[in-house]
């Protein structure tokens, strides 16, 4: 007999541009990600970084903090309401 093996959450996944990226399963690992991005894309006036990883890191944030996720599913309708076209 084989002991039942512990249940692992699910991965988490990231849709970009309707691709999807797998998150590392580490809590704390996404969080240093998220931040580390968030903090890189300050410095985006310097080569290779830029400012494009302030988002990446919000969105990656966004799936560990509540506070985030709010913020980013208001900015989603607000885009969504911006793009439908007046009647």
């Amino acid at each position: 007999m084989t002991s039942p093996k512990p249940q692992q959450p699910p991965k988490r996944k990231i849709s970009i541009f309707g691709r999807e990226f797998a998150m590392p399963r580490s809590r704390g690992v996404r969080i240093g990600i998220g931040i580390g991005l968030c903090f890189l894309g300050l410095l985006g006036f310097l080569p290779v970084l830029g400012f494009w990883m302030i988002p990446l890191g919000l969105l990656i944030l966004s799936h560990e903090f509540h506070v985030v996720r709010r913020v980013r599913r208001r900015l989603i309708i607000w885009w969504e309401r911006r793009k439908r076209p007046a009647n």
